[in-house]
């Protein structure tokens, strides 16, 4: 053969052997720059005092003495991932799965390891949810590395506290001196609300917010034979959910709330009543403050504002 043709031939044999070698090799290539399982002991040597914290925590205690699966065994790397390029290079934040904003792992994969576990039930609402839509982690509102609450492995001491991170507008309003029993610790923000998603939008734990209001107060629920549209209608309507400076958590003092629809009723002025008034007409009289702005207002009649079963309740006097 000559030898022009010799090399030309040797050439086209040899870019038909590179495909063959990535082949036979590639796989192996690849296999050596994937991270493995270094196991727990590994990741005491560096981090002993996260592994001190760590170990007062539900999942520590489940993972090392009743694991229900192999990857629940692997205890720290159950979530982080494999380790093994990261005791390389613990430099590189992209080797392993960190949990803090810091650290730089997408949310949406840290999140899939923690909903890998802890997926349906109350998280059932959780894809498409306006915690998920915000880019909320679960790290955010839970920390799995110490035991900070009594419950929940939360981020704060309480459910309270944990969403006033974020929620500080209800924070002052359960400042307010009618309001929620949540700061005394008599209930919290998840017995109305469920921040892991919900179908209503206020992330409420029922259809609607009267419902959730039920739970509680099941007195206002009904049926009445005498109902009072805007109770029924929303009990927004009327009061405010966390806090307010008025009576009874009502978003207006009585009787203004009662005269913002009612100022022309059958049987009354349709002036507005308001105790200043009532004091410099009744002074030269020598009279007592009208009863319409003493006490409970409107309410001193008309008692039974939420609904009555009486046959001759129709407004809600009995």
């Amino acid at each position: 053969m000559k030898p022009n043709l010799r090399s030309a031939f040797d050439t086209i044999r040899a870019l038909i052997a590179v495909p063959a070698l990535l082949l036979l090799f590639g796989s192996g290539i690849a296999e050596g720059n994937e991270a493995t399982y270094v196991g727990e002991r590994a990741c005491k040597t560096c981090h002993s005092q996260e592994n001190a914290h760590f170990s007062e925590t539900l999942h520590a205690k489940m993972f090392r003495q009743n694991p229900k699966n192999e990857n629940e065994a692997r205890v720290c790397e159950a979530c982080h991932g494999p380790g093994s390029l990261h005791a390389k290079n613990s430099l590189d934040k992209s080797l392993i799965i960190g949990f803090t904003k810091q650290w730089g792992t997408p949310i949406d994969k840290q999140n899939g390891q923690c909903l890998a576990c802890h997926s349906g039930g109350n998280r059932l609402h959780w894809p498409g949810s306006i915690h998920q839509g915000n880019q909320l982690g679960c790290a955010d509102c839970h920390n799995p590395m110490e035991k900070i609450s009594a419950t929940s492995l939360q981020a704060r001491q309480s459910i309270a506290e944990t969403c006033y991170q974020c929620h500080q507008q209800q924070r002052s309003e359960f400042m307010k001196r009618s309001h929620m029993p949540v700061p005394e610790g008599k209930m919290s923000c998840v017995d109305c609300h469920n921040p892991h998603g919900s179908p209503t939008k206020p992330l409420l734990k029922a259809d609607s917010v009267n419902e959730v209001c039920y739970t509680c107060h099941a007195e206002r629920r009904g049926p009445f034979i005498w109902e009072h549209a805007p109770v029924r209608e929303n009990c927004l309507n009327c009061h405010a959910p966390h806090g307010s400076n008025h009576d009874k958590l009502l978003t207006v003092a009585r009787p203004f709330l009662c005269q913002q629809c009612h100022m022309a009723a059958a049987g009354h002025p349709s002036q507005m009543y308001n105790a200043s008034q009532t004091a410099a007409s009744n002074q030269a009289l020598g009279t007592a403050a009208s009863m319409r702005v003493m006490g409970r207002s409107c309410q001193n009649c008309h008692s039974q504002i939420h609904g009555s079963n009486h046959p001759a309740g129709s407004r809600w006097q009995r």
